[in-house]
């Protein structure tokens, strides 16, 4: 097996490489240092192509020496340290615009992206408008243009400028990859595989587009794909931070928190401050039993996205796990009292309330964690000032704000969203479709499909909520919340075999503790003539937790069918309609509990 090189020895390689290269062609006494300057430069754009920051330098100081113009090398010196994450030698050859005819497109494309890079996004786009006066019809450059419109929330026009680059050059490596990345978005992840497929069958090595590739293969839980892929990549380049990333999720996904742990270090600090990195390091630090550390990493995860929910449960568990019971009271009371809170995260402060001795503010809690809505559908953006002025209802306020800003930023995927949750508030479901389709065209997340469900629902379009449910989940057949909401109104149209499969699914891969889908899948199995199996699922929720009215619904319902201790079936229909009053499942245990008494 051949030794592999590590990065120092492959740079000193390049430049070796380089100097050989260098030391191959004529000396500059007997040949034209003109015609030398421009193989240097030559040669460095081939090393820029093929993302050798280093020897590129080299080659352009070697035209540099040889006679070429500042003006000449300027473009491609600013892209060499732009490879080489150097942005401020970057600034220097690039910020004054000084390059010749030939090269001017470029240095202008390579400024804007510098420019992006660091956030001045006004300043990105003027670079690119130089660039694409001076060449119109680059398709390279219309991706950038994407990229930047995106950034800047001009979603529709990122979509047109995507398509534009794609009508110019169908063979465009990065335009294909970019409608990759944008398809992933409007309809899901099996959607974008044939874009990414597409752009690798013209550049097998990019390394950009096998890491998008390899993103989406693990997300569909191809893992023996992703893994493969990824391995590709560290052949091309054995740090590639990305190609670690992704087989340490992997590895977290598949519980193996060790060498999750390894594989992150070796990806070293490139995603330490990003959110995916922030989010991995705290799981990890959770399975650890590191809970001080998980804290430190959720809290500044927290900070800069207070409205990810996923985030929050996982603080509030490291807080609580570390026995830190008043900080989860402290932090997260007021967060449990929103209709948006989750289920984990009510039963979290209610345990935490428990420890502390109040049961009775635990109770209530516990309650309403049983017995929430298992839909699952939450019409706010969490957090946002849109949210809370729905919440508060000032709805006429909070519509005529987020109606001015479809006006003022056309194309932008979150404010047509927010539209849609005030139309929804305000009980207009057609008004919130028409500005929910808007942003789905842009980003169908699940968030997104929820309240689009929800939309549907409320001017009862219950067949078109389900299909727009289980088209969402053909495309992203992973999705845990598609598969619950799909499982849901399978039930509700009453395909109960379908739901019953959604929801086994679901049980098999991590809910097995979540009392409401254990609760609604021993339903789904009763209407699927398997009273027997309906039984013993009701037991294992209502042992989950006893104070559940839907888990011991779910159970009387069960026993009654089956004709088993009619006593204590009785007694749990009882005790179901004492906590969430009356319903129609309630009533058919007690007209079964007659009958089997009359008979």
């Amino acid at each position: 097996m051949p030794e592999r090189r590590g990065p120092a020895r492959r740079r000193v390689a390049a430049a070796i490489a380089c100097a050989l290269l260098a030391l191959a062609w004529p000396d500059p006494g007997l040949a034209d240092p003109s015609a030398q300057a421009s193989q240097s430069i030559l040669a460095a754009r081939q090393a820029l192509s093929r993302g050798d920051g280093i020897g590129a330098e080299i080659l352009l100081r070697k035209a540099l020496a040889g006679g070429a113009a500042r003006e000449t090398v300027a473009a491609y010196m600013g892209e060499a340290f732009i490879q080489q994450d150097n942005p401020d030698k970057a600034r220097n050859w690039l910020e004054p615009g000084q390059f010749d005819t030939k090269s001017a497109a470029i240095g202008f494309r390579a400024l804007g992206r510098l420019e992006q890079q660091e956030g001045n996004l006004p300043a990105a786009g003027r670079a690119f408008d130089r660039a694409i006066e001076l060449t119109p019809r680059d398709a390279t450059m219309w991706v950038e243009i994407g990229r930047l419109r995106y950034a800047g929330s001009e979603h529709t026009l990122a979509i047109d400028a995507a398509d534009y680059a794609l009508h110019l050059d169908p063979d465009n490596v990065r335009a294909l990859e970019f409608r990759g990345q944008i398809v992933r978005d409007q309809l899901g992840l099996i959607a974008a595989l044939p874009w990414f497929e597409a752009a690798l069958k013209y550049a097998p090595t990019d390394l950009s587009v096998m890491g998008e590739y390899a993103a989406t293969l693990g997300e569909l839980g191809r893992a023996r794909e992703m893994v493969t892929v990824t391995r590709k990549m560290l052949d091309l380049d054995p740090k590639n931070p990305r190609a670690y990333y992704l087989q340490a999720v992997l590895a977290a996904r598949a519980g193996k928190t060790e060498l999750a742990r390894t594989l992150f270090d070796r990806a070293g600090d490139a995603y330490r401050g990003l959110p995916a990195g922030m989010l991995l390091e705290g799981i990890l630090q959770i399975r650890s039993g590191n809970y001080f550390l998980a804290t430190e990493a959720l809290e500044k995860l927290s900070k800069s996205q207070p409205a990810n929910a996923r985030v929050q449960d996982l603080l509030a568990r490291a807080y609580f796990l570390s026995g830190e019971h008043g900080e989860v009271i402290r932090r997260f009371a007021g967060v449990v009292r929103r209709e948006d809170a989750s289920a984990y995260l009510q039963t979290l402060v209610a345990r935490s309330y428990e420890t502390l001795g109040r049961r009775d503010l635990a109770a209530p809690l516990l309650d309403r964690a049983a017995y929430r809505s298992r839909a699952g559908i939450v019409p706010v953006f969490r957090g946002s000032p849109i949210g809370t002025l729905i919440a508060e209802g000032e709805l006429a306020r909070a519509a005529a704000i987020t109606e001015a800003d479809r006006v003022e930023f056309p194309g932008s995927a979150r404010n047509e969203g927010l539209a849609g949750d005030v139309q929804l508030a305000m009980g207009h479901g057609h008004e919130a479709l028409i500005r929910y389709r808007k942003a789905a065209y842009i980003h169908l997340s699940e968030s997104l499909l929820a309240r689009m469900v929800a939309a549907h629902l409320q001017v009862n379009e219950l067949e078109q909520a389900r299909t727009l449910a289980d088209s969402f989940l053909y495309w992203n057949p992973t999705s845990k919340p598609a598969m619950r909401l799909s499982a849901n109104l399978a039930a509700a149209t009453r395909d109960w075999h379908r739901a019953r499969l959604l929801l086994e699914h679901l049980r098999a891969n991590g809910s097995s503790r979540d009392v409401a889908l254990m609760s609604d899948l021993a339903l789904a199995q009763l209407r699927d003539g398997d009273a027997r199996q309906a039984a013993l699922t009701a037991h294992q929720a209502y042992r989950l937790q006893r104070s559940s009215p839907v888990a011991a619904q779910a159970l009387g319902l069960s026993l009654a069918t089956l004709g088993q201790s009619p006593v204590n079936a009785g007694a749990l229909l009882d005790k179901a309609r004492q906590i969430m009053g009356d319903s129609p499942l309630l009533a058919e245990g007690r007209r079964l509990l007659a009958l089997r008494q009359q008979g």
